[in-house]
C-alpha cells in the first residue's frame, strides 16, 4: 500500500517521479508519467513542465526518453474522467504510468499530495515537478504526449482551436463549444459543459 511518511532516498537510484498533464481542462484525457532517471546520466535543464517553452519541453522529452533508465506514459479516458471523478482518473492514470515501467522502482515520488494505490513505497510531494528532477522530468514528458494528443484533435475536429488552448476553458474554447456543441471527447460531468447538454 501507498504510504506518504517514508524518508526518501535520494541516492537510491531506482526513484521513480510520477506527474501528470491535463486535469484542468474541458476535453481529453488526463495523462500521467513515471521516470526513472539513470543517476550516472544527468539531464541538464529539467524543470517543472509549466516553466518550460513548448520547443525546449519536446527537446527534453526525446532527450528523457533516450537517457532515463525506465519511463512511461498513461492516460485516463475522458468516460473514466466522467465516470469515477477527475481525482480519482488522475490517480488511475498515475497507477497505470507507474505499471508500465519496465524497471520495478522502489520508492515512487509523486507529484501533489494525494497517492494513487501501489504496490511499492510512495510519498506524495507538493510541488514535486519544482523539487524532484525524476518527477520534473515525468511533468515533461505528461505534458507533451497530452499536447501531442490535442494537436491530433485538432486535425480530427478543426472548429476548435485543440492546438491553442489545449482544451482548457478558455474563451475561444467556450465560444467553440457555444457554437458547435459538445463533442465526444469532453469531460460532461465538468461545470461549464453541464449547461449545454
Amino acid at each position: 500500500m501507498a504510504t506518504n511518511n517514508i524518508a526518501v532516498d535520494y541516492h537510491n537510484s531506482f526513484i521513480a517521479g510520477v506527474d501528470e498533464a491535463g486535469r484542468g481542462p474541458l476535453a481529453g484525457p488526463v495523462v500521467a508519467a513515471a521516470v526513472i532517471l539513470d543517476p550516472l546520466n544527468p539531464i541538464a535543464g529539467l524543470a517543472d513542465s509549466k516553466k518550460l517553452s513548448e520547443t525546449r519541453r519536446n527537446q527534453l522529452s526525446l532527450i528523457i526518453r533516450q537517457s532515463a533508465l525506465s519511463w512511461s506514459i498513461a492516460a485516463a479516458s475522458v468516460a473514466e474522467i466522467d465516470g469515477l471523478n477527475i481525482l480519482q482518473a488522475t490517480l488511475l492514470a498515475m497507477r497505470r504510468a507507474v505499471e508500465g515501467l519496465h524497471v520495478l522502482p522502489e520508492q515512487v515520488l509523486v507529484d501533489g499530495n494525494q497517492l494513487p494505490i501501489l504496490a511499492v513505497p510512495a510519498q506524495a510531494i507538493v510541488k514535486g515537478d519544482s523539487k524532484v528532477q525524476a518527477i520534473s522530468a515525468a511533468s515533461i514528458l505528461a505534458k507533451v504526449e497530452r499536447d501531442r494528443l490535442m494537436y491530433d484533435y485538432h486535425t480530427q475536429y478543426p472548429d476548435f482551436s485543440f492546438h491553442r488552448h489545449k482544451g482548457y476553458g478558455t474563451q475561444q474554447h467556450l465560444a467553440e463549444i457555444h457554437q458547435y456543441g459538445v463533442l465526444d471527447i469532453h469531460r460532461k460531468t465538468f461545470k461549464p459543459l453541464k449547461k449545454y447538454l
